[in-house]
């Protein structure tokens, strides 16, 4: 047992923390080794599973990163760009592989996480299932295969307690969209649409967001052509999708060398 590949999961007291910690105990390929929070936190100190309302589990909430990853081999991270970076670095430090699913990372926040890659293996994904990674590889060859004629959109729907837009994977696949047209996103994207703005600029990417209720996730991308359209969708149902998906990046990352690497490269896509 000792054997395992041993997993640290940061913000553990989250609603996506709760459900990676399940995940992994449930894991017969890993161990839970660690447990993050903020310093501050009332978790701090106590054991995990007593502090989710259950039995003891062994593994004693920390604030203190390096501490925690000292005791296994990689670090899941859903949270927030201010705790994901800082993060990145400690985790350099210790030489544990970084999975990373948190979104809202701007430029300055990547070239330090690019930076943290010459020294560790990172996973960054958007989006951790393997449908939506299936999805972005179709949309890159649906991009190169049609001309700008075909206008492309990018739709997506949350949750309301989503603080982000648009999502990190609908600018997984906008990116993947740019790629196949050969362009940047950051010189054809439209994030917004208000008031007067006239016509659609030709091969640009937009992008809508949608935010209510108690919706996991559903992206669409629609090339929409002169007398017809074409349509790529995932809907996700069920939110451990993305946590199973971490934890196999996790197993996947361990004696990779270091670098960045995102989902295709775990998925073989």
């Amino acid at each position: 047992m000792s054997e395992l590949p041993g997993i640290v999961v940061n913000g553990a007291s989250g609603r996506m923390g709760r459900m990676l910690v399940k995940l992994v105990q449930e894991n017969p390929g890993a161990r839970l080794v660690g447990a993050i929070e903020r310093e501050g936190h009332e978790w701090i100190g106590q054991d995990l599973g007593i502090a989710m309302g259950g039995t003891e589990v062994g593994v004693t909430v920390t604030d203190d990163p390096l501490e925690a990853m000292s005791k296994g081999q990689a670090v899941i991270d859903f949270t927030a760009p201010v705790a994901t970076v800082p993060l990145a670095e400690i985790a350099a430090q210790a030489r544990a592989v970084h999975v990373i699913g948190t979104t809202g990372l701007d430029e300055d926040d990547l070239a330090r996480l690019e930076a943290a890659a010459r020294h560790a293996t990172i996973i960054r994904a958007g989006n951790m299932s393997f449908g939506v990674n299936l999805l972005t590889k179709l949309t890159r060859m649906v991009a190169e295969a049609l001309d700008t004629d075909f206008d492309i959109e990018v739709v997506e729907a949350h949750h309301k307690h989503k603080v982000d837009a648009p999502s990190g994977t609908a600018l997984m696949l906008g990116e993947a969209a740019a790629e196949g047209r050969g362009v940047r996103l950051a010189d054809v994207e439209d994030r917004a649409r208000d008031g007067i703005t006239g016509e659609r600029e030709t091969g640009h990417i937009g992008f809508s967001a949608i935010r209510g209720g108690d919706i996991v996730g559903e992206h669409d991308v629609i090339f929409a052509g002169p007398g017809e359209r074409i349509v790529l969708r995932h809907v996700a149902t069920d939110r451990a999708l993305f946590g199973r998906g971490a934890v196999k990046a996790a197993l996947w990352g361990v004696g990779q060398k270091p670098g960045n690497y995102d989902m295709m490269d775990v998925l073989g896509l």
